[in-house]
């Protein structure tokens, strides 16, 4: 097939040049020649008249053996399986877009010879990304397939990916090469698309209430708004060391004080801190601030956005989770409303089966509390203080029921200080957090709004240190990992640059 409308043309235009009848090629004519052949190069390059969903879904009513001759249609994707049934007659698994749609290639409705269909699919194999011009249609046992005129390799795999039906296992090799993650294991890219659908939903939803998304300073001059170990950054221009957010808050507090009384920021955070199977150095979260609600207000509001994303990304609000691996059976998870309410406190005399004392911050409660810690093999690394030991208390005895959706609220002023106190129960204070599958889901308060109270407690927490508190690498495409170690300890310092030019082989 021709890919220029006008063969032959040089890139640059001369007086010498003369057209088809021996006349002089004036430079416009010159100009609007050369934009011929780029039209026509644009439209012989799209090869693609449907994506392989959409050609699923417009023949996969056929009948059994029905072939609709008539009809010609061009798909695209890559290769995952071959199969033989003889020199004539091949089969193959096209995915595109998450699916799969069966080549049948026969050399009797091939445009080449003999010689050169066995030609072309003796070099095509598994992994190369193929373009296939044919007619619809299904194979006599009813699998929908495409039986192609014209067969072409678009870019060749030169590293040979594992097979389907063994699909690529390894975590490590997952999570350092994900482009091949997503070519072997085909249910990988569900846990993104939905990924992103959570985060379009989490916008729709504050976005509909009047909320202002904005975008706040990742480069700081002071590590604020947690209590967290930052990157350190330098800035050349300004002569001067900088670090790296650990959260928005301040810049979303800030907005509020100005009359921005809905605001909301979606974004990275990054904590040069412990990584593990539900911490990565950056992770993304939606932080909002809400001028004259309570969290009362915000315990409603986050029933109702979690059962919207629920229905948006499964469609129904009873969930199966394969919570201990996909090699055991899941677990049920029921996000239907109303959710369970915990006051902690009173929750974990139950759970007990104690009565604390009143001042949970004597020194003879701080005893009670690693009495117990004690008696239920509690492990609370030092130091003791009664925060800690309540914290792990209450991760034994109540996180440990939140398997449906559950709100552990009233916190003691001890564990919130930046909280607004508790107008109903002295010495706690109007805080929640949101617990599914006994994983915390969202942390939330009252503002502390008295500005004197509130500078002695930033004043008690400015020594204080960060603690260290089902894996976060499964819903990163690219998480945080240790250099790989060659022979004899040397880290591989070009691991990066490898596998960037592997998948440009791929």
């Amino acid at each position: 097939m021709a890919t220029e409308a006008f063969p032959g043309l040089p890139e640059q235009w001369s007086e010498e040049l003369k057209d088809e009848n021996g006349a002089a090629l004036s430079k416009s004519e010159f100009k609007r020649r050369q934009k011929a052949n780029r039209v026509a190069a644009e439209k012989a390059e799209k090869t693609v008249t449907m994506s392989v969903p959409d050609y699923i879904a417009k023949y996969d009513s056929l009948e059994p053996g029905a072939h609709l001759t008539d009809v010609e249609v061009s798909l695209a994707g890559r290769i995952s399986n071959k199969r033989a049934s003889g020199p004539k007659l091949l089969f193959y698994d096209l995915h595109g877009e998450g699916r799969k749609v069966q080549v049948m290639a026969d050399a009797r409705s091939s445009e080449l010879d003999l010689p050169g269909f066995q030609a072309t699919h003796n070099e095509t194999k598994r992994g190369d990304i193929v373009g296939v011009v044919g007619c619809p249609g299904k194979s006599k046992k009813g699998e929908l397939s495409i039986f192609p005129k014209s067969f072409q390799v678009l870019s060749p795999c030169l590293h040979m990916p594992p097979k389907a039906h063994f699909g690529l296992k390894d975590q490590e090799t997952r999570y350092r090469q994900r482009y091949l993650d997503l070519i072997c294991n085909h249910d990988v890219r569900n846990i993104f698309f939905a990924r992103a659908e959570v985060i379009r939903s989490v916008r729709r939803y504050l976005d509909t209430r009047g909320f202002l998304e904005v975008e706040t300073p990742m480069m700081n001059m002071i590590p604020g708004g947690a209590a967290a170990r930052p990157f350190i950054t330098y800035h050349n221009d300004l002569s001067m060391q900088l670090y790296m957010r650990v959260a928005p808050e301040l810049f979303l507090k800030q907005l509020v004080v100005g009359g921005i009384e809905r605001v909301y920021e979606m974004g990275r955070q990054f904590r040069n801190e412990g990584i593990d199977l539900t911490h990565n150095p950056e992770f993304t979260t939606c932080e909002f601030y809400m001028a004259y609600a309570d969290y009362h207000d915000l315990m409603e509001m986050t029933e109702e956005m979690v059962c919207e994303i629920v229905m948006a990304v499964k469609g129904t609000m009873k969930v199966q989770y394969h919570a201990n691996g996909l090699d055991q059976p899941p677990i049920e998870i029921d996000f239907s409303r109303p959710w369970r309410r915990i006051s902690m406190v009173s929750g974990l005399q139950e759970a007990l089966g104690v009565t604390l004392p009143t001042d949970l911050e004597a020194p003879e409660t701080r005893q009670v509390l690693l009495d117990l810690c004690t008696k239920h093999n509690v492990n609370c690394p030092a130091p003791h203080t009664p925060a800690r030991l309540l914290d792990k208390l209450v991760g034994e005895f109540l996180e440990e029921q939140c398997v449906n959706p559950t709100f552990i609220c009233d916190h003691p002023q001890l564990m919130s200080p930046l909280a607004k106190w508790h107008r109903n129960l002295p010495g706690m204070t109007e805080r929640f957090e949101l617990f599914v599958n006994k994983k915390e889901l969202c942390n939330a308060y009252t503002e502390l709004n008295d500005p004197v109270r509130q500078r002695e407690l930033f004043q008690d927490q400015a020594g204080a240190k960060a603690e260290d508190t089902i894996n976060i690498k499964e819903v990163l495409l690219f998480p945080a990992m240790k250099p790989e170690e060659q022979a004899g300890g040397k880290k591989d310092m070009n691991a990066l640059t490898e596998q960037v030019k592997d998948a440009a082989l791929l």
